[in-house]
């Protein structure tokens, strides 16, 4: 793209009042991995904030954030999905999909259910193990209808760019609210179910034959490496360049789903807080980094609850009491605790963590 090309595209999203901010998608430069890597997944996150896998297939995936990227792009990273189960024998209603879903009240300004529902595109940079026919989607949960678009793949194991306008729903509005407004899949496999019917682009659908038709089998080989970097979704029917955030702020963005409190090489890290309310129940109490998007469910690893005069504590329970900007969580059924002291959670190993999980 020539640099007057550039700064012709630049104007025009100025002129729509949308030169910063732009991008719906967050972590669409896979800069954040607080998951780090997610081996064997068929459903649920992986290493790269924000990018799920949903699948019914026997297949699996590792997922790690690569260093593999796209030339001249000014990319650092990238979301490597290495098939590690293939499933080369596909059952009519089996699928694989890499989504991004976005909250609803992010996406008002698409207008979507009324005649004044804008257009917006869609680019990325994709490395595929196969060449042929590729399907993306654009989900919208007010009325569980898809828009469908095909890339072809030209050269395995290439970076390519792609870039695909979707028109507007004008049938039903988007929820102003915080659950999903909008679904990006990308298909990486699918059985006849999805591939039956016939392919329209840019058309809106509930028809699920259409949903992927001609879609090639991103998992029949345990050789086969997945990339994906550079995602972005804007209004408009022109890909702009990409908008490159600091990493500060992509991690403030995805926390607002996920947060994973490490201890990286230390022991001995201090999680949470509190104080002993009887010798079989305690709270223990923490900041949240920023408001996530609900209250969030609660996880640990190699961690553990320590007082003094009575050093580490057992316990039986836990029940998460956290909201969506305090984290507070009662450990029940303790033994060895005196009533009245303070007692701290806190790591045992140098890869102790807590996490609080409010995705999508």
């Amino acid at each position: 793209m020539s640099k007057a090309r550039e700064l012709a595209e630049l104007g025009a999203v100025y002129d729509s009042g949308a030169l910063s901010n732009r991008n719906f998608v967050i972590n669409g430069a896979m800069q954040v991995a607080q998951r780090v890597s997610v081996a064997g997944l068929q459903t649920g996150y992986g290493a790269c904030d924000r990018f799920k896998l949903a699948s019914n297939s026997a297949a699996r995936f590792d997922t790690t954030q690569s260093t593999d990227v796209p030339s001249g792009q000014g990319f650092s990273k990238s979301l490597k999905l290495d098939c590690s189960t293939a499933d080369t024998s596909l059952a009519a209603g089996e699928f694989y999909q890499l989504r991004q879903e976005i909250e609803g009240q992010n996406l008002q300004q698409l207008l979507y259910g009324n005649s004044s529902a804008k257009q917006c595109t869609l680019s990325f940079w994709v490395k595929s193990p196969k060449t042929g026919i590729h399907n993306l989607e654009v989900k919208s949960s007010a009325g569980g209808v898809f828009n469908i678009h095909q890339y072809t793949i030209a050269s395995a194991n290439t970076w390519q760019n792609v870039k695909i306008t979707f028109d507007g729903y004008q049938t039903t509005a988007i929820a102003n609210d915080n659950t999903a407004g909008l679904v990006i899949n990308w298909w990486l496999l699918a059985g006849t179910t999805f591939t039956g019917g016939s392919y329209s682009a840019n058309t809106w659908s509930s028809t699920s034959a259409n949903r992927a038709v001609g879609q090639v089998n991103v998992a029949d080989s345990t050789s086969n490496d997945f990339y994906l970097t550079g995602v972005q979704l804007e209004l408009g029917t022109e890909a702009t360049p990409f908008e490159h955030r600091s990493f500060g702020q992509e991690l403030a963005l995805c926390q607002r789903y996920y947060q994973r409190q490490t201890t990286g090489t230390n022991q001995y890290s201090i999680f949470l807080t509190g104080s002993i309310d009887t010798t079989s129940n305690i709270y223990l109490y923490g900041k949240l980094n920023g408001t996530m998007r609900t209250s969030p469910s609660f996880a640990t690893a190699n961690t553990y609850l320590y007082t003094q005069p009575g050093g580490t504590l057992t316990y039986a329970a836990t029940s998460n009491r956290s909201g969506p900007e305090v984290a507070s969580i009662n450990f029940g059924t303790i033994s060895g605790g005196t009533q009245g002291y303070g007692i701290r959670f806190e790591s045992n190993a140098g890869n102790g963590y807590v996490e609080f999980d409010a995705e999508l």
